[in-house]
């Protein structure tokens, strides 16, 4: 039986200038990722920017993830969608390719019931690749819709290849009734990086692991962390999120900002402010493709004065970015410089 537990990061897709995909970036973050000891690698996830790769795109970057980590680390397939037959085809490619674990997000904007999501989308997917790992992927907040813990529950119950969910739900009652109802061999991976400890502290969560967005750049720590709640030292484990906490605080930015009306509500979403970051610490990014865009002067200013926090107290945090892509942070965190191009004039 596969088990699911520790940290996977949910990698972020690389872009060249002209916004096509960077594959030799791509292979030095999959390398990163590997050698800083994540369990596995979520390719073409949200983080990956999967609402705009176009399907060969998709199925190009999965392979070529499982191509570079050779076999050294668990590659998850981003391969849900709002279109049952698109996600059946992406698994199927990925398959195809060698990779027998999916994740699958709920579909968004057309808005199926949780038992619609159940019988019209992960029971056609699990039933038809019954070797495959199928990963539902419940985060309300940008689909939608939700995949109830009942749901999930009859799945798993039907299903032996449905034992693990990613909860971004944000709603702990809602994850302990998960435990409940799929009882304890069932895996519950965290989808927000700042939820992580609760969730795997609370013995009526009781998770697993998480698919991390921070360990983009600072994988080393959220291992520790995870590897540290595992073995039971909770304390040890605290020390590391509270350490992490600035990381946690730029997954989403917001920020007020003018404009010739008024104030408005400026939020940056996942990636925009983590590729925004890897670019500032040299790491292989680039830019978000359209319609995500930059950042604010504003929201970079809160993504800089997190990214020093960590520097300035916690160095070793981000210090493998430093040993393995060979950069100053000090340098690239605090010069003008390096700040061209990423926010809006």
């Amino acid at each position: 039986m596969v088990t699911f537990s520790g940290c996977y990061t949910a990698l972020i897709t690389p872009m060249n200038r002209n916004r096509q995909v960077n594959y030799e970036g791509l292979q030095q973050l999959v390398d990163f990722q590997i050698k800083n000891g994540v369990k596995g690698l979520l390719a073409v996830g949200t983080t990956g920017e999967s609402p705009t790769l176009d399907w060969n795109e998709h199925s190009k970057v999965i392979e070529k993830v499982h191509e570079y980590s050779s076999n050294r680390c668990l590659t998850i397939a981003g391969t849900g969608s709002n279109s049952t037959q698109e996600a059946i085809e992406g698994t199927a490619h990925a398959q195809n390719f060698g990779v027998n674990c999916v994740l699958l997000v709920d579909p968004y904007y057309n808005g199926p019931s949780s038992m619609e999501i159940r019988r019209e989308y992960i029971e056609p997917i699990a039933s038809q690749f019954p070797e495959v790992q199928v990963i539902p992927y419940i985060i309300p907040g940008r689909t939608g819709t939700q995949l109830f813990p009942q749901d999930l529950a009859v799945l798993h119950q039907q299903y032996p290849n449905v034992r693990c969910v990613k909860e971004a739900t944000g709603d702990l009652k809602n994850m302990e009734l998960t435990r409940q109802l799929c009882g304890e061999d069932f895996d519950i991976l965290s989808g927000d990086d700042d939820k992580t400890y609760t969730m795997m502290i609370s013995p009526d969560i009781a998770a697993s692991g998480v698919i991390s967005v921070v360990s983009n750049v600072a994988p080393s720590a959220v291992v520790d962390m995870v590897h540290y709640i595992l073995d039971g030292n909770e304390e040890a484990a605290s020390v590391i999120a509270q350490a992490l906490q600035p990381l946690f605080n730029i997954v989403t930015v917001k920020t007020q900002e003018q404009t010739p009306y008024g104030q408005v509500a400026c939020k940056a979403r996942n990636p925009l402010a983590y590729k925004t970051l890897m670019n500032v610490l040299g790491m292989p990014s680039g830019p978000c493709r359209q319609p995500l865009g930059k950042m604010t002067r504003g929201g970079l200013e809160a993504v800089l004065a997190n990214a020093r926090k960590v520097y300035e107290s916690n160095p070793q945090i981000l210090k493998p970015i430093a040993d393995y892509f060979g950069v100053d942070l000090k340098e690239r965190l605090y010069n003008e410089k390096y700040l061209e191009g990423l926010f809006y004039a």
